[in-house]
């Protein structure tokens, strides 16, 4: 994230409970790794966190070198493909679905490209005007961030559920901003407005306007699948 280490920690903290709180609500398998994106999205942020401290010299090279990897993993090679199989998840049978399958084996081979070039390939990162520029000489590869982009975006563009299309609305935008305006940290940046963003996952599940059977309806009552004893700590 933008900043400091307090700031990513602090954000990674706060996402995390959230995506706790959304797993709570979950009722439906096929919504589990959707509902999931917020949580991760924190162990994201905490992993930028030691980045931070890491060029900062907090913690040493090996440390930092690990958490710099992690931090890549997800960002660039697990993303593409958990983006756009969580819509596939919970997408019914129809044309859109073929579409997101299509598109889910693009995220496929996005994701083993950037994997073999995080392995294979050195990668470095560097503070850039209050954020963190991340260079692996393989993932930076033009026409794969291309084919990146149409893996996580348009599988939720193309989402039968309104509420993933408007994520994936909001995530455009943040991509647009984000490249304009930070165009040499863009991973770290777009990631944190990405988690930021994930945030209306939380509360449309709360809501119940996440439906896997009905999509943008809403089905009868169900008992939560996961975290039930602190949902109704809470409630």
């Amino acid at each position: 994230m933008c900043f400091s280490a307090t700031a990513s920690f602090a954000a990674s903290g706060v996402i995390g409970l959230i995506g706790l709180a959304t797993l709570s609500h979950v009722r439906e398998p096929q919504a589990l790794l959707f509902a999931a994106v917020p949580l991760l999205f924190s162990v994201h942020q905490f992993a930028e966190g030691l980045v931070w401290l890491g060029l900062k010299g907090q913690i040493g090279p090996v440390a930092l070198d690990h958490s710099t990897f992690l931090f890549m993993l997800y960002a660039q090679g697990i993303l593409p493909l958990l983006m756009s199989l969580a819509v596939l998840l919970m997408e019914p049978p129809g044309r859109r679905r073929k579409a997101i399958v299509a598109l889910t084996c693009i995220g496929a081979l996005v994701c083993a490209w950037m994997i073999y070039g995080l392995i294979f390939f050195e990668s470095h990162c560097y503070i850039e005007q209050y954020s963190i520029a991340y260079r692996n000489q393989l993932t930076g590869n033009f026409a794969v961030s291309l084919f990146y982009i149409l893996a996580v975006c348009g599988a939720l563009l193309l989402s039968s559920h309104h509420v993933i299309r408007w994520y994936g609305v909001l995530n455009v935008i943040a991509l647009t901003i984000t490249q304009i305006v930070k165009e040499a940290a863009f991973a770290s940046v777009w990631c944190f407005f990405a988690a930021v963003l994930s945030i209306m996952i939380y509360r449309q599940f709360r809501d119940g306007a996440i439906d896997v059977a009905i999509p943008n309806g809403r089905s009868a009552h169900r008992r939560p699948l996961l975290l039930s004893s602190l949902r109704n700590r809470r409630s």
